[in-house]
């Protein structure tokens, strides 16, 4: 799942789960066949063959351990790896989608909040290895359902995600499993969620006294009030006499103890811990153990009563006999360190699905997505660590982790002879798929793709394997990574790369490829590009075909609006604006959403003066403000305004309103109008000078007013005069 919330309808008709025998080897065919393949190498031949039908390599909880040894070995022998995500949602508020007016900061902010608050559910793996005797690809697609579910009993609050309806209803529509995911997917820890969790296991084992150990705490020395608790303990206390006696005597060479009563067999059982003399204790409630507790500790100073620890189960509860306080001591111990080993191991086996992605990024292979920016800012979320604050440091530090990697939109998009294959096509995933692998794609090789050029990719799941295969699933995460990585493979024979000879070669490194490694689209609505390797942004060589629908954009020309009346249409705020500051002032007005746009003006300095003016308005009491054409604008009181600065501050907030007003209103925003800073200091500096400036202005306004009351002007040169006061104050001024 990409930047859409659904995707263009694949080729490839559904086949649920239906197999059929493998396709003999084509060197046990007629004659005539073999000369072709020998004569056509890797590319298609025009004999027509049975598809063959069989799952994905689904991956749940249950036979994960299994395929993730399997898929180590892919990936190790991988010549690249294709992965695809499909995600809960794209966008958590109408205003959060990606616009033109978005900043190179502002969209990395976007995506961010996106991989943030969903999750992901489905992820897929494809690992492509050339085979140099079949003269083909071998994939090895796997789809891995993935669920943050809490493994570790200190994870604290539960996670959450949110779910966006489009992106629900998609997944409903291709028959996503959800009870698969959600009852049987593979959980997983961050980095830095295991680094601390971790960190607290260790500060309490090596902290805390071998006495106070969290699985051997004391109960408070408290009396005891309640007669049955009196009577209880009483109890308990002369058969654990009885057993101690019966110990000593063994000890001294008596017989061996047996329990005085049959039922104690079932609540006492006698065995031996660590190679010591023990009670195990069943059938008690909660409270009871905590009697017993104080029992043992109050009684008897070479018993020791263990809880939560045993070799059979961890709801053992014990008293253990022990020959001294040395032996006590070791004791403790022995049981604290080997608690401290479990919780370790629990810890490591609750990383779960992160374990691929640390095989990918230490074996450094070649990483191949379609459209990924948002898939790996996901990867980095859910199994990294927090996303940075800055694009500069996400971008720096995902190098890091994955060194190569290929966008195969960007790839079609930036490259003429691609671009020439795909005909004017979309480049869309399915669209891609279709265009640059129809064997593929229909599963068979007709005739009249005979004249088409093809890497030949078989694909092999567990035992079964073919060369013309179809999944019978639509848009799972492992399909489309199959897809993805079909036109990878497809798109590296149109720039000329043979395969034949690249065996002994590290596809990462071909110099075909380097103009394309690690250049990701960040946005697609304006072809902004992400350069990995140098943190730079640049734009698409061919994005002069993508016609974007407002001027070239300065963001230091730009001011955003919001809450102003609802209903007030684009056209009218430049109207309102035009009046005041010029026909040509305002070069375009953007839609945020319905309570906030975007005023990009023709010159920097006119985003004071829109600004100043603005607060000036707010700030007069003079009855005839009504009249001025920003009244339309103000209505209401609460209109607020201020550089594009202030988008990113909101923006950058975690929290997600529906409406762009109510989100400023949540971030804490209380002001009306925030002035730039470089006209506050101009204001302060030019004050002085201003003053008899303003003083005459003042004097018009006076004028204008007595002509007014004396009926010597029209409605129309009211207002005009008005105006051209206020603006010749605020030029002056900027108050």
């Amino acid at each position: 799942m990409k930047y859409t919330s659904l995707k263009p309808q694949q080729l490839p008709p559904i086949f649920r789960f239906r197999r059929r025998a493998r396709t003999a080897p084509m060197k046990k065919r007629l004659p005539i066949t073999t000369i072709s393949r020998a004569l056509t190498g890797s590319y298609c031949s025009s004999t027509t063959s049975t598809t063959a039908s069989f799952p994905l390599k689904h991956v749940t909880r249950s036979n994960f351990d299994s395929a993730l040894s399997s898929l180590s070995h892919h990936i190790r022998a991988a010549d690249f790896v294709a992965i695809d995500l499909e995600m809960t949602g794209v966008t958590s508020a109408p205003w959060r989608d990606s616009f033109e007016f978005d900043r190179f900061d502002v969209r990395y902010l976007k995506v961010k909040d996106s991989a943030e608050k969903f999750a992901v559910v489905q992820f897929g793996v494809c690992p492509f290895h050339w085979d140099p005797l079949k003269q083909s690809f071998i994939a090895h697609p796997h789809n891995f359902f993935i669920f943050p579910r809490q493994e570790l009993p200190f994870d604290g609050p539960a996670y959450e995600f949110l779910c966006q309806t489009t992106s629900m209803d998609f997944l409903t529509k291709y028959q996503f499993d959800f009870n698969a995911c959600f009852h049987e997917g593979v959980s997983y820890l961050s980095r830095k969620q295991e680094d601390e969790a971790l960190k607290r296991v260790n500060s309490i084992y090596q902290d805390e006294p071998l006495d106070s150990c969290n699985s051997m705490k004391e109960t408070r020395d408290n009396p005891l009030v309640n007669i049955a608790d009196i009577l209880f303990a009483e109890r308990m206390k002369n058969r654990l006499i009885e057993w101690h006696n019966g110990l000593l005597q063994d000890r001294n060479g008596g017989s061996e103890i047996q329990p005085s009563l049959n039922r104690s067999k079932q609540q006492f059982q006698t065995i031996f811990f660590k190679m010591r003399p023990a009670i195990s204790l069943n059938g008690f409630t909660s409270h009871q153990l905590r009697l017993i507790q104080l029992v043992a500790r109050k009684h008897f100073k070479d018993l020791v009563y263990l809880r939560g620890s045993g070799e059979n189960s961890d709801s053992h509860h014990l008293i253990v006999y022990t020959d001294s306080e040395g032996d006590k001591k070791m004791l403790m111990k022995e049981v604290k360190d080997e608690q401290h080993r479990e919780v370790e191991m629990k810890i490591k086996a609750a990383i779960g699905f992160r374990q691929v992605i640390d095989f990918l990024a230490s074996e450094k292979k070649l990483i191949v997505g379609h459209n990924c920016f948002l898939d790996l800012a996901h990867i980095y979320s859910k199994f990294l660590g927090p996303l940075p604050l800055t694009a500069e440091e996400f971008i720096l530090s995902v190098n890091k982790y994955f060194p190569h990697i290929i966008d195969t939109k960007m790839l079609l998009n930036s490259n003429n002879v691609l671009q020439q294959r795909m005909k004017k096509s979309s480049t869309s995933l399915s669209s891609a798929f279709s265009v640059l692998c129809p064997q593929i794609a229909l599963g068979s090789k007709s005739s009249n793709l005979a004249l088409q050029s093809c890497v030949k990719v078989e694909v092999e799941v567990d035992d079964m394997r073919s060369s013309n295969w179809n999944s019978g699933a639509k848009h799972e995460a492992g399909y489309d990574a199959f897809m993805t990585g079909c036109v990878f493979a497809q798109a590296c024979s149109s720039l000329g790369i043979d395969f034949k000879h690249h065996s002994s070669e590290n596809l990462a490194h071909n110099e075909k490829l380097q103009e394309h490694i690690n250049l990701l689209y960040l946005s697609w609505t304006n072809g902004d590009i992400v350069n990995l390797s140098t943190g730079r942004t640049c734009e698409s060589v061919g994005s002069s075909k993508h016609k974007n629908r407002y001027p070239k954009i300065l963001f230091e020309r730009i001011v955003l609006v919001w809450g102003f009346p609802s209903g007030l249409k684009a056209r009218e705020i430049r109207e309102c604006i035009s009046r005041v500051l010029g026909p040509t002032s305002v070069i375009s007005v953007y839609h945020v959403d319905e309570t906030a746009v975007f005023i990009q003006f023709s010159k920097a300095e006119m985003v004071s003066e829109f600004l100043g003016l603005k607060e000036s308005l707010e700030r007069s009491n003079d009855p005839i403000s009504v009249l001025h054409p920003f009244a339309k604008l103000l209505e209401g009181g609460k209109t607020r305004a201020a550089s594009y600065e202030t988008y990113k501050e909101i923006c950058s907030s975690s929290i997600s309103k529906v409406l762009f007003a109510d989100q400023a209103e949540a971030v804490g925003i209380k002001w009306k109008t925030k002035l730039v800073e470089s006209s506050k200091l101009e204001v302060q500096t030019r004050e002085h000078e201003s003053l008899h400036k303003v003083n005459s202005v003042s004097e018009k306004i006076d004028d204008i007013t007595d002509e007014l009351s004396c009926g010597q002007l029209s409605p129309d040169e009211i207002v005009d005069s008005f105006c051209t006061a206020k603006v010749t104050r605020i030029r002056t001024s900027n108050f």
